[in-house]
């Protein structure tokens, strides 16, 4: 019996097949005192068992590239935890197992982290999964992973954890539904990162039974359980007219007027261009450049190693214009030689550009890797300061790119309201303006993106958000100069069309999602795209606003 299912779309396009089940957890350890003298021997099996973990992390990194190689990289070090370590060791001491001990260790960490809210899904996936795979290498089993499969199949969890989704192979894995995570998690960015269709937050995801047949439309969100005939004809049908659409959009961005919109990429080192030349991408909007330094958090990398990875990603975008974020270390990025280790809220405190003022070596380096990766190429190369707050910080970095011998133009990030609401103060030291959605949603709420509780505050269709992306795109305008959207709003394609109607100049998102929005933007005018923004900016909440974007687009 056919039955229809609905979460959250997080992943364009459709997938039919049989369920396939995540490989089930580790179990609890069992609890069991150790005599003292097998302290000391335990305490190395701990820390060998996190290492090894912390390693084949990083491997896997390596191997994915892109926003996967950070987000894999950050649960190395999570793995790596010294607080963490010490907890476990001092388990070990009265008495707990190795595997008992880093169990109880994580769990304790998990509920500190919960008690200010409950703790995003991404996140949980993150934590849950580390500790999953050292306990299993304690144990000796076989870690939790994706399935073993010779045939397509579609793959059900809890959870994904970033180390399995980013290695998924597509040509296996037709595509994904969890129970838990949302539009920002881990997995849900890496789903679009790798184009396979994803349905996340489906209440009961889990009671699906293994070799089920269901169909997955990651646009809607709706899952079909036991689809007929008919049905499944329906949404092939629906995805090869949707594949057809988005083959006939091809070339620059552009409303249906002709209004230009350049689609640009977010990307994080040099593995992830080819992802966005085959997407049409007519530049970076934003490079992602604390991938380099998080190959080792106690160094910087060299000069000669970033002009390196630079050039790389400068030379595939001849006569475009690639947009480079200096580095944003600090809140979920920390490095040992650059971020305090006791900041009370890391969020609120030295991260971004503070911490690269607080550290002008480390700015001057970059700085001068990129006027050297830049020589002699036609490219129109960019170069933003994250975290800006106002016209002394602007003028800060302004004046850091002249004395390096940049050549480039200078620009500032929107990530805190108060750059977004002088902006036009900000733009006399700058040259142009990119917003991100991300960042600027949870200092605008007061929410925190690591905290499920709030996590509705986090959706970039708040009116609140779309004021502000408007106050930087109007300062822009009157200034004569761009602002650009580089979150992952801009990767939504209605939403796109209401960041259009905003007056945004520019959309970067990840490579898999620039046909999506090419094809949206292509089918209205650029007065259509603006009476979509005033109708979701005059309502009163989120879906709301959606809701009345999307109406106004249909012309009802």
């Amino acid at each position: 019996m056919e039955t229809t299912l609905r979460g959250v779309g997080v992943s364009h396009g459709v997938a039919i097949g049989e369920v396939r089940h995540m490989g089930t957890a580790v179990l609890e350890p069992p609890a069991k005192q150790i005599p003292a003298e097998d302290a000391g021997r335990e305490q190395g099996r701990a820390r060998k068992a996190v290492e090894a973990v912390a390693a084949d992390l990083t491997a896997r990194g390596n191997l994915a590239g892109g926003e996967a190689q950070a987000v894999l990289e950050a649960q190395a070090m999570m793995a790596q935890d010294p607080e963490l370590m010490v907890d476990v060791d001092r388990r070990i001491a009265v008495g707990s197992t190795a595997e008992r001990a880093v169990y109880d260790a994580f769990a304790a960490y998990r509920e500190l982290l919960a008690g200010a809210g409950e703790y995003l899904a991404g996140r949980v996936a993150d934590l849950d999964d580390v500790r999953n795979r050292i306990v299993a290498r304690l144990l000796g089993v076989p870690m939790p992973g994706v399935p073993d499969s010779d045939e397509p199949y579609v793959l059900v969890a809890r959870d994904l954890a970033p180390a399995d989704t980013a290695l998924l192979d597509p040509t296996l894995v037709l595509g994904f539904v969890t129970e838990e995570g949302g539009p920002t998690s881990h997995s849900a960015i890496l789903a679009r990162a790798l184009g396979v269709p994803a349905v996340v937050a489906l209440p009961g995801a889990g009671e699906l039974a293994e070799g089920t047949v269901i169909a997955v439309d990651g646009s809607t969100g709706d899952v079909f359980v036991n689809p007929s005939d008919a049905k499944k004809a329906q949404l092939e049908a629906a995805a090869a007219e949707r594949r057809a659409a988005l083959a006939a959009s091809t070339g620059p961005g552009a409303t249906a007027d002709g209004h230009k919109v350049p689609l640009l990429a977010n990307v994080g080192g040099p593995a992830d261009v080819p992802a966005a030349l085959d997407a049409g991408a007519e530049g970076v909007g934003l490079f992602r450049t604390e991938f380099l330094f998080l190959d080792d958090s106690e160094n910087a990398p060299s000069e000669g190693k970033q002009v390196e990875a630079y050039r790389q990603v400068l030379e595939a975008f001849p006569e475009g214009r690639v947009v480079v974020r200096v580095l944003d270390a600090g809140a979920d990025k920390p490095l040992d030689f650059l971020t305090p280790a006791d900041e009370p809220n890391p969020a609120l405190g030295v991260r971004g550009l503070r911490t690269l003022l607080d550290h002008p070596d480390v700015l001057r380096t970059q700085l001068t890797a990129l006027a050297k990766a830049a020589e002699g190429l036609p490219v129109h190369l960019e170069v933003m300061a994250p975290m800006v707050a106002d016209r002394a910080d602007a003028k800060a970095f302004a004046d850091a790119c002249r004395e390096a011998g940049l050549r480039a133009k200078f620009g500032a990030m929107v990530e805190i309201p108060s750059a977004a609401l002088r902006a036009r103060s900000i733009l006399q030291e700058v040259e142009f303006l990119s917003l991100g959605t991300n960042d600027l949603a949870q200092y605008t709420f007061a929410a925190d993106r690591q905290v499920g509780a709030v996590s509705r505050l986090q959706d970039p269709w708040q009116p609140a958000l779309l004021d502000l992306v408007a106050l930087s795109a109007e300062a822009a305008k009157a200034e004569g100069k761009s602002c650009g959207v580089c979150g992952e709003a801009a990767a939504d394609p209605l939403l796109a069309c209401v960041l259009t109607g905003l007056g945004v100049t520019s959309l970067s998102m990840g490579s898999a999602s620039i046909p999506y929005v090419r094809g949206a933007l292509a089918k209205y005018t650029l007065a259509q795209c603006e009476r979509a923004a005033a109708a979701a900016r005059a309502c009163d909440s989120a879906a709301e606003a959606r809701e009345a974007a999307q109406a106004a687009l249909s012309g009802e």
